[in-house]
C-alpha cells in the first residue's frame, strides 16, 4: 500500500470511528492551494433516515459565512467604494450616534450612553466594534428581552439594531458585526449581498452549491441538524434558517458543501487568485491575514444558551489574534497548525483552518448543536492532525 493510501485510509477510519461512536455523519476535505490531497464522508445525513454521508451534502455552515462577506467587503475596499477607517456611518446612516448599554437601573430598565467614538469596517470585521451575540453576553440578551427585540434567527433588520456592550475598538467580543458589514457590502455596491456574493464570490470560485437559501435540488442532499443531549445521545431536530429574509445575514446565512468552502480557502492560499481569475489581490489576502486587533486578545466564550453552544475558547493558554474576518493562532498549534494560520467555524459544528505557511487547508462539516460540541472538536482535531501527519508521509516517500 503507498504512503498515500496509507493516509487515506486512516483519514477514512477517524470520520468512520466518530460516526460509529458520536456522530451521526461528517464530511471532510484538506487541499493545498493547487490540488485536494483528501476527501472523504462517513455516517448518515439523518439519523432518522437510511441516506449516506456523501461528498455533496449541504450543511448550514453558519459564521463561516464570516470569511466570504469579509472577502466580498475587501473587494470594495480595494475599488475604494468601502473604507476600513472612516466612519461607517457615512454608508450605513444606522450606526451613526451608537450607544453602549451601561447597565440597568433598580427598575430593571436599560442605561445608555453615547459611544465615544464612531464604528468603522475595521472593527466590524475584527469584532471590537462593541457589537455582541446575546448567547455569549446576557446583558445584552436581558437588553433584548426588555426591547422586545425579534431573534436573530428570524433574520430581521429590527434584531440587530442592539446597542454595543463596549466602545468601540476597546474590546473583542464575538459579533453580530459581519452582519452589518454584509450591509456595508450592499450599500457600497448597490446589490443585495445574495447577488453580490454569487457574481462575484462564488461564480468566480465555482462554489456552484453555497447560497442563503436551499435550493430544490439541493433539498435531497440536505444535512438534518442534530441535538447532543444531557446523556450524550443525538436525536435529528427540525432547523432551517429563513428561507424568505428581509434581510441576508453575512455573518451566518449561507448553506453549501465542504467542497465548496475548500475552493473559497485555496484562494487565500494562492493569494487571491482562483480559476484564472484574481478574485482578490495578492496584498489585499496579505492585509486580510495580518493582526488588526493590536494589543487585544480574543476572549473565551461563555455561554448563555447551552442548548446553542458550549462555552468555546481554542487553544486557551495561547494569545490569539483577529484578521479581518479570520480567527489568528499566534503558536503552532498541537495538530500542527502554523503560527499565524486562519481558522473559524460555524455554529452547527463547521470548520475550516488555512495555513499558508504549510500551503495547506481543511475544511470539516458536521451538524450539531450545540457548538463547540466535543465529540465534534475531537474529531475536528484527529483530522486535522491526520492530514499533517499525511504531509509529513509524503515527504518521507
Amino acid at each position: 500500500m503507498s504512503a498515500q493510501r496509507s493516509v487515506d485510509s486512516s483519514l477514512d477510519a477517524v470520520l468512520s470511528q466518530a460516526c460509529e461512536e458520536r456522530l451521526a455523519g461528517v464530511v471532510a476535505i484538506a487541499a493545498t492551494g493547487s490540488e485536494v490531497v483528501y476527501q472523504g464522508s462517513a455516517g448518515k445525513r439523518d439519523l432518522g433516515k437510511d441516506a449516506a454521508m456523501s461528498l455533496d451534502s449541504v450543511f448550514w455552515i453558519a459564521s463561516m459565512t464570516k470569511a466570504v462577506t469579509g472577502a466580498a467587503a475587501m473587494q470594495l475596499v480595494e475599488q475604494g467604494k468601502l473604507s476600513l477607517d472612516d466612519p461607517i456611518d457615512k454608508i450605513l446612516p444606522d450606526l451613526a450616534k451608537p450607544q453602549v448599554l451601561d447597565g440597568f437601573d433598580a427598575d430593571g430598565e436599560p442605561k445608555l450612553r453615547p459611544a465615544t467614538r464612531p464604528i468603522t469596517l475595521r472593527q466590524l470585521l475584527t469584532h471590537t466594534s462593541g457589537f455582541c451575540y446575546d448567547m455569549w453576553n446576557a446583558d445584552i440578551g436581558r437588553y433584548r428581552e426588555k426591547a422586545g427585540l425579534p431573534a436573530l434567527g428570524g433574520a430581521l433588520y429590527a434584531a440587530l439594531r442592539t446597542p454595543l456592550v463596549t466602545d468601540p475598538g476597546t474590546r473583542w467580543e464575538y459579533s453580530t458585526s459581519i452582519d452589518w458589514a454584509g450591509f456595508a457590502v450592499e450599500q457600497a455596491s448597490g446589490q443585495r449581498l445574495d447577488t453580490y456574493l454569487h457574481e462575484h464570490i462564488f461564480e468566480p470560485l465555482g462554489m456552484t452549491d453555497t447560497g442563503f437559501r436551499i435550493r430544490d435540488d439541493q433539498r435531497n442532499r440536505l444535512v438534518r441538524v442534530h441535538r447532543r443531549g444531557d446523556d450524550g445521545a443525538l436525536t435529528p431536530i427540525d432547523f432551517e434558517t429563513q428561507q424568505a429574509p428581509e434581510c441576508f445575514m453575512g455573518g451566518g446565512g449561507l448553506y453549501g458543501t465542504a467542497s465548496d468552502y475548500i475552493r473559497f480557502t485555496q484562494m487565500i492560499l494562492n493569494k487571491g487568485r482562483a480559476n484564472g481569475e484574481q478574485v482578490l489581490k495578492p496584498e489585499t489576502v496579505a492585509l486580510m491575514a495580518q493582526n488588526h486587533i493590536g494589543d487585544l486578545v480574543t476572549s473565551k466564550m461563555s455561554t448563555y444558551a447551552p442548548l446553542l453552544s458550549n462555552d468555546f475558547d481554542p487553544y486557551p493558554q495561547m494569545a490569539k489574534k483577529w484578521g479581518l474576518s479570520f480567527l489568528i493562532n499566534t503558536e503552532t498549534t498541537p495538530e500542527g497548525r502554523s503560527a499565524g494560520s486562519l481558522a473559524w467555524a460555524g455554529l452547527a459544528n463547521t470548520y475550516y483552518w488555512i495555513d499558508p505557511a504549510r500551503d495547506m487547508s481543511g475544511v470539516i462539516m458536521m451538524q450539531v448543536l450545540p457548538f463547540a460540541d466535543r465529540a465534534c472538536l475531537d474529531t475536528y482535531a484527529a483530522f486535522e492532525r491526520g492530514v499533517y501527519d499525511m504531509i509529513g508521509a509524503t515527504k518521507a516517500a
